[in-house]
């Protein structure tokens, strides 16, 4: 299988290769604008990895459904910022804001079948099921998404409900990074549902740790304003654990529901927030479900005999990703 670093480098090289239509530039730069602010690539690394633990012919068969994952993201997030109305993405203005509304959803709109496209160029020996398990994923994206938006009109939401929504939006892309690059390595259906499983549990440690890292993280690390959750209203893990545990849910609502119109209300209102998130313990909670869900991530790959090696990349590769929230 291939090293790490020879992943990292092959997708730098997966990226700096995309070309996308030139004409009509309205349309088309905004697809290069969210490639080039980059990102962490995480569901594209952990496709190749996958796959690198099944075969080390890297061609098209795999670079392109690889980088289709990334497209997908970036569609994603195109839209879910102008949803929520966020102004920064990875430390740069987001392309609502750069742009306009409308061509951030046109735009979104064409990266979304650029994945398509891409996909379909997986090898046709497995062509069908991973069509299936890309379409099927993608839907199950919106289903979140909704999921999510509906939560915002709600005062309170049940962790079981809101650990399915994170399964939804978050976990089941990374599932289907991981379980896509084994297929297309020639895994067995038991090895590519192990790698699916392990893409699932880590998608949800990384979403704790993304609403932990909302609240306490830093802006410059993190990319995008740190309070931005609190703000504007939207439920997070942090939320939902501190209405299980607080003693006064009235406070707690009442904070939630301070107005953010200046930056000074901004300010006010996520201090407050914190301080009870911080009187309730729930940033210790918020770690220790990412330590549990990590460990359920590499127990789901423990017992099918990649051995120790292989198995060390895969916990590596966990916590590069979460270990700036442990």
């Amino acid at each position: 299988m291939l090293k790490e670093t020879e992943i990292d480098a092959l997708i730098v090289r997966m990226f700096d290769e995309i070309r996308f239509t030139r004409e009509p530039a309205g349309l088309y730069d905004p697809l290069r604008y969210m490639i080039q602010i980059g990102g962490k690539r995480i569901r594209p690394r952990l496709c190749l990895t996958a796959y690198s633990f099944f075969s080390e012919r890297f061609d098209e068969g795999i670079l392109s459904p690889a980088t289709a994952l990334e497209i997908f993201h970036s569609f994603t997030l195109m839209h879910d910022d102008i949803m929520d109305r966020s102004p920064l993405r990875r430390g740069v203005p987001t392309v609502w804001k750069k742009w306009n509304e409308d061509t951030a959803i046109l735009s979104g709109d064409v990266m979304l079948i650029d994945a398509y496209q891409r996909i379909c160029k997986a090898p046709q020996a497995v062509l069908d099921r991973v069509l299936e398990l890309f379409s099927r994923t993608a839907a199950q994206v919106c289903d979140g998404q909704q999921y999510d938006m509906d939560f915002e009109s709600e005062t309170e939401v049940p962790m079981a409900g809101y650990n399915k929504m994170i399964g939804l939006k978050t976990a089941v892309l990374l599932a289907c990074s991981a379980a896509m690059g084994a297929i297309i390595g020639g895994a067995s259906r038991t090895e590519s549902d192990a790698f699916y499983n392990y893409g699932y549990q880590l998608g949800m440690a990384f979403q704790v740790a993304d609403d932990y890292l909302d609240a306490f993280g830093d802006e410059k690390v993190f990319g995008k304003p740190i309070g931005g959750d609190i703000v504007n209203g939207k439920k997070s893990w942090l939320t939902v654990r501190t209405l299980e545990k607080t003693p006064d849910k009235a406070a707690f609502l009442a904070a939630f529901a301070l107005p953010a119109d200046t930056p000074e209300q901004k300010a006010a209102k996520i201090a407050a927030v914190k301080e009870i998130y911080l009187a309730c313990g729930v940033d210790a909670d918020a770690k220790a479900e990412i330590v549990r869900f990590t460990d359920r991530a590499l127990e789901a790959v423990s017992g099918i005999g990649f051995g120790p090696l292989k198995t060390e990349v895969l916990r590596r590769f966990a916590e590069k990703l979460v270990g700036r929230a442990k």
